[in-house]
């Protein structure tokens, strides 16, 4: 970490619309506020897996794409490092997400070249061979907030330095500038309050990525 500069730790799944909006407001945070984003890994399927006969039919086949990705990315860390997974994972959400193409091959293949990452780590969408690191990193940051939320995770310092996690905050479109400053000096002030939880309303709009 970056002297003098206040740690958040950030849990994303590449497939998560709203864990990408996220993202975004955190890269805006990184500029108006001393922050580093440390960039992690946890997954859908996983989170998913024990449930999905619980799930509605839509959100389960979407869930049939999921481990791709994901699996892509921790592959790409455990072999060329931590640095690479958030400028692979900004590469891989602006085709997923912003240019609404989904998870294919070629959008992988295309992210790892525009990140100068070789292109036979597209074979590790289909390979299990860094499974057991993709649940070390699931785990971690679930086992912070519950296994009852979603993706995204971050976690920041509270009161007494220890890190506390929250799911979210869940907003669209990411706020930028000023605006992205004040949420996340919310996003502290509630961290410094000891047995705060929670704080949620309905959503009445879709991801915006304007």
């Amino acid at each position: 970490m970056s002297e003098n500069r206040t740690p958040a730790d950030f849990w994303f799944d590449p497939l998560c619309p709203w864990a990408w909006m996220t993202s975004r407001w955190m890269l805006e945070v990184e500029k108006v506020r001393p922050v580093e984003v440390r960039w992690h890994v946890m997954s859908l399927a996983v989170l998913n897996e024990n449930r999905m006969d619980e799930l509605p039919e839509e959100y389960r086949e979407g869930l049939k794409q999921a481990w791709g990705p994901v699996r892509v990315v921790i592959a790409a860390q455990q072999k060329h490092g931590d640095e690479v997974v958030g400028p692979l994972y900004t590469a891989l959400g602006t085709r997923i997400h912003n240019e609404g193409r989904g998870v294919t091959p070629e959008v992988i293949l295309e992210a790892l070249d525009a990140v100068g990452l070789p292109a036979e780590l597209a074979d590790h969408a289909e390979s299990d061979t860094f499974d057991t690191e993709l649940r070390a990193s699931h785990e971690e940051g679930i086992s912070k907030v519950g296994q009852e939320v979603g993706t995204p995770v971050i976690a920041v310092p509270g009161s007494d330095g220890e890190q506390i996690a929250f799911f979210g905050p869940v907003v669209t479109p990411a706020p930028k500038g000023e605006a992205a400053a004040k949420l996340w000096d919310g996003t502290l002030m509630v961290a410094s309050i000891p047995g705060f939880y929670e704080i949620k309303r309905t959503r009445t709009k879709g991801p915006d990525f304007s």
